[in-house]
């Protein structure tokens, strides 16, 4: 398996339904009350973090999924945590809705806001670079998602085509990614390792040192 520069292979896989996902996270984050659990899902592009946070929430009921490409679209690669911190994660804390139209989604026009009701149980949210040191004290528990580099890749084109500009965009973003995973290690910090893409069977591991 190709990795990211410094990440480490987890071992100790184990296939699990995803309702048993969602109790281990449960258990690994005791004394919520009066708001939902934050659960924060990192890894690169094309790595099924998405597809994983529709499974999860779909398993838990009473969920909501977050991206933060909404939040930071036309902002910045990584330099977005006060922006979700202020905007998402502390409402959510006290227990609040979130109503939040971004400010680059005003001078660019796109439509619409972010919402997110009140009275859940879980908001998952989900992109690479939520599993870091500036946010963990306001995620309760999270989720690295593992993969071979080369299928990750394999999948973005699929998705998002190979054109010499997105080629220039993959650039510019790695330029940002590879420092800040490297720093950041995410495998290392999440609750648990889980396989990408995920399958019918989830495959999950303890993090990574």
């Amino acid at each position: 398996m190709r990795l990211h520069p410094g990440e480490v292979e987890a071992a100790g896989w184990r296939g699990v339904a995803a309702a048993e996902v969602v109790a281990r996270l449960r258990a690994a984050s005791p004394g919520v009350d009066g708001r939902p659990r934050l659960i924060g899902i990192d890894g690169r592009g094309g790595a099924g973090k998405t597809t994983l946070a529709e499974r999860l929430a779909d398993a838990a009921g009473g969920s909501a999924i977050v991206h933060t490409d909404d939040v930071v679209w036309n902002h910045a690669c990584f330099d977005w945590g006060g922006l979700l911190l202020e905007h998402v994660l502390k409402p959510l804390h006290r227990g609040e809705a979130v109503h939040f139209r971004p400010d680059a989604w005003s001078v660019h026009g796109r439509p619409g806001e972010i919402t997110v009701p009140a009275g859940l149980d879980f908001v998952w949210i989900e992109g690479t670079g939520i599993v870091r040191s500036e946010l963990a004290p306001w995620l309760d528990a999270s989720i690295y998602v593992q993969g071979d580099l080369d299928e990750q890749e394999r999948l973005l084109v699929a998705r998002d085509g190979d054109s010499p500009e997105h080629r220039e965009h993959v650039a510019r973003w790695l330029d940002e990614e590879l420092p800040f995973l490297r720093r950041e290690q995410p495998w290392a910090r999440a609750t648990l390792v889980v396989a990408g893409p995920p399958g019918a069977e989830l495959l999950v591991a303890p993090p990574t040192g």
